[in-house]
């Protein structure tokens, strides 16, 4: 028996198949995926919102792809449980059928994350809150948002602010609440966050620093009660975006060790040796969990190099992106605010696109995020990953060739 079985037809399931094939892999591969078929989830909350695309245009490969790559695709499917064992895995669907692997990959991704506020759950029931990570869940979404409809979205984060300035331009009244002002200031800075948080008044969504107290189903939507206001306020519909809990329960189910994920080695390896596990669902020992897009896509990779017994693939700074009111950010390595050892370089003004932000440690850059401008944080990625010494003052002037600065 050589077989390997991926749960789970996200990017880092599907990147785990794909470098699989590359590399040489050669035995029966299935991927279980509960979807019609496995689709990339950024758009969730742009383009496939909006009803611009749909679930075939989003989605990570054509159908044909699989049977090409000679990839099993069973979809819909789900996974009732995993069995473990000293030789082998067994691996139990919802309808009955069991297969078995010499290796399962657990990309399981996370759940939408739900506060426990007083009212939320009738509110989910009655179809008027709504989270955001799956198709189902923007289709249901999608179908309040008609013009002049009132959305409140709780949580001013990368879903939050997309759902928002999506939802603004299909001619929506939004109301964003978060507690932190300005939101994502830890991700892209204070300066940026600061300047990206704004836009959101100048595209018409009104953004108040608070929290939601308690939700009410009324005859006319739902009534929200932010805390600070004397009365509630009414709204059509509500989005909860303020983060997510990963999928550990086959894992747990199964006996491996779970820790705010399923936790795992720098190759991907559980603490079982046959069971694998990547993306948003793991966690390697001893670090926090990143739940950004490559992440997944590189954890796949590594997965597949460890099933293939060959070289990890090598590491390189945490990247992320997020597109809100026609402006595209990146964002690259980490970012701080200046102090005794950091310092923050700016390069072009905020407002005036393109534009971006550095945080240098001891003269090199650790940290970029940049506004309608790939190439600089593609730059700043390869500064940060070769450990090059830079000078601030060309690194602020945007007449700099930042290539330039790749020579060191």
């Amino acid at each position: 028996m050589t077989q390997v079985v991926i749960v789970g037809g996200g990017i880092g399931g599907v990147s785990c198949a794909a470098a699989l094939r590359t590399h040489g892999y050669a035995g029966e591969l299935v991927l279980i995926e509960s979807s019609e078929l496995p689709y990339d989830r950024p758009p969730l909350s742009k383009d496939y919102l909006a009803g611009q695309r749909d679930l075939k245009e989003i989605a990570l490969h054509p159908a044909e792809w699989y049977a090409e790559q000679r990839i099993e695709l069973l979809a819909p499917a789900e996974v009732a449980g995993l069995t473990p064992a000293e030789d082998e895995v067994g691996v139990v669907l919802v309808d009955g059928r069991r297969l078995e692997a010499d290796r399962v990959v657990l990309a399981t991704g996370g759940r939408a994350a739900v506060p426990p506020v007083p009212g939320l759950h009738d509110a989910r029931e009655a179809g008027r809150a709504h989270v955001l990570r799956a198709a189902a869940d923007a289709d249901r979404l999608r179908a309040t948002l008609v013009p002049g409809a009132r959305l409140l979205v709780v949580g001013g984060g990368l879903i939050g602010a997309e759902t928002a300035s999506t939802a603004r331009e299909l001619g929506c009244e939004v109301v964003l609440v978060d507690p932190l002002d300005p939101p994502i200031a830890a991700a892209v800075g204070q300066q940026v966050a600061r300047w990206l948080h704004d836009q959101h008044a100048a595209y018409g969504i009104e953004t108040v620093t608070t929290t939601l107290e308690s939700v009410q189903v009324t005859g006319g939507g739902v009534a929200a009660q932010l805390h600070g206001e004397p009365d509630s306020r009414t709204f059509d519909a509500v989005l909860v975006g303020v983060g997510m809990v990963p999928e550990t329960g086959l894992a747990e189910a199964a006996g491996l060790e779970v820790d705010r994920g399923v936790l795992v080695d720098e190759d991907q390896v559980t603490s079982h040796p046959r069971v694998l596990a990547i993306g948003d669902s793991a966690r390697l020992r001893d670090h926090p969990r990143t739940e950004h897009w490559e992440a997944a896509q590189r954890d796949g990779e590594r997965a597949a190099a460890t099933i293939l017994g060959g070289a990890r693939p090598a590491g390189a700074a945490s990247w992320f992106w997020t597109d809100r009111h026609h402006r595209h950010v990146e964002g690259v390595g980490t970012m701080r605010e200046p102090d005794a050892e950091h310092a923050v370089v700016l390069r072009g003004e905020p407002g005036e696109s393109p534009f971006s932000a550095f945080t240098l440690h001891a003269g090199r850059v650790i940290g970029a995020v940049a506004v309608d401008d790939s190439q600089a944080v593609r730059a700043a990625r390869r500064l940060i990953d070769r450990g090059i010494a830079v000078d601030p003052e060309l690194l602020a002037d945007p007449a700099t060739n930042l290539r330039k600065l790749l020579r060191g």
